[in-house]
């Protein structure tokens, strides 16, 4: 029996190809920023890059056309020898250095048939926040004939013993280096090592014992939980299709994923801020305190909410019976404004320096939102339910996972 998370098949770009324009950010960030993406375009140029093989969601209205060739891409770039298979059956231990320091993290695969994003699962790997439906077919419409998946998607492991990923970057000198160079546009620099054979059999081990001491909820997904639920919705068309031998080991059945230890001091929290377009907060936050009054919550001076428009300035906290979160509240009222104004919508923003660029439009209202306790989050979760969307952030957008390993999902 096997873990959770496994051990995957990588590839990555051959030696001739710049890994520092072939790794590009998530494609979920600088979504209100096009201007970024522009810029990476620029890097890039036609050089063979994982750019050609995402969709960055700035860029969605160039429709289908680019779905085409995304996956028209994949297959020249898998015949043409650009992508190589560099690691089998094994695991790639991630090195990434940023002003918040050195993360560590482990590229593998989980099981879809152990992860749901349903808040009332008892799967052992579970989403961290509410999964909104509506966002999962267009995702599906980008992965369900792509013959590769390239991942941003980051899984916790509470590990507060750090007895598994800190002790392979311990040993790291041994693992041999499958890449080592500096990110483009501030990402800082990556390290990457391969872990096959005994060791990763090793790895293996450790996990399938820590996964049984859990006892519940193992992993809870950090960051990309709507492309795992994409993942998941196109692993359920496909086994439908499969006998049971089948449905074994096809490679649609796992999700690329890195794995980072909850407890790693270089996983810092960040707040996920809120801007609003087209909103007046004069009108917006009255509203805001008399939602408040009728859920029988009280404001005051604080620094868990802050209004911000032009010269208008509100920071508030809240003073409530439950133990329901501040963005909790907030975002409820959000969800209920925007309903209500349709002349209104809104955006969620990593990073204040990306907010004040936002804010210098006077027709913009931003939101800025306090940092929560990491240590909370498990904790949360198997109390029974997800935190509101767009919680938090690990790390600012610049520190967000890098698109380098590719691996098949069709066989």
């Amino acid at each position: 029996m096997k873990p959770c998370f496994q051990s995957g098949t990588f590839y990555l770009p051959n030696a001739s190809i710049d890994p520092a324009r072939w790794a590009v950010i998530a494609c979920d960030q600088y979504t209100s920023q096009p201007e970024y993406w522009t810029e990476v375009q620029k890097q890039v140029q036609d050089k063979p890059s994982c750019l050609h093989l995402i969709y960055p969601e700035a860029f969605l209205s160039q429709g289908d056309q680019r779905i085409q060739t995304i996956q028209q891409t994949m297959k020249r770039y898998l015949q043409d020898g650009i992508l190589e298979e560099k690691v089998q059956n094994g695991f790639v231990l991630l090195k990434r250095s940023t002003l918040s320091g050195d993360r560590y993290g482990l590229v593998g695969v989980i099981d879809l048939e152990a992860y749901d994003y349903d808040p009332q699962t008892d799967c052992p790997i579970r989403a961290t926040e509410g999964t909104i439906e509506s966002r999962i077919p267009p995702r599906v419409r980008i992965r369900q004939d792509a013959l590769l998946e390239l991942s941003h998607v980051m899984v916790l492991i509470d590990d507060s013993q750090k007895q598994l990923i800190e002790v392979l970057a311990d040993q790291r000198e041994k693992f041999p280096v499958l890449y080592d160079f500096d990110l483009m546009m501030n990402g800082g620099h990556v390290t990457g090592y391969a872990i096959q054979g005994k060791e990763a059999e090793e790895v293996e081990s450790r996990l399938m014992t820590m996964q049984k001491d859990a006892d519940g909820l193992f992993l809870a997904v950090g960051d990309g939980n709507h492309s795992l639920a994409t993942a998941k919705a196109c692993w359920e068309k496909i086994k439908i299709q499969l006998n049971d031998q089948q449905r074994l080991d096809h490679p649609a059945r796992f999700a690329m994923v890195e794995l980072v230890n909850l407890h790693s001091p270089a996983l810092i929290f960040e707040p996920i801020h809120r801007i609003l377009f087209h909103t007046d907060l004069k009108d917006l936050y009255p509203g805001f305190e008399k939602y408040c009054q009728d859920q029988n919550i009280s404001i005051k001076e604080g620094n868990e909410i802050y209004f911000h428009q032009g010269s208008i300035e509100k920071k508030i906290g809240l003073v409530k019976s439950d133990d329901r979160l501040p963005i909790d509240i907030l975002q409820n009222y959000l969800d209920q404004y925007l309903n209500t104004h349709p002349q209104a919508s809104i955006d969620y923003i990593h990073g204040q320096e990306a907010m004040m660029t936002l804010l210098q439009d006077p027709s913009n209202c931003g939101i800025f939102l306090d940092r929560i306790d990491k240590n909370s989050l498990f904790p949360a979760i198997m109390a029974g339910g997800v935190l509101p969307r767009k919680t938090f952030s690990m790390g600012e957008a610049d520190e967000k996972r890098f698109y380098m390993e590719a691996r098949k999902v069709r066989l």
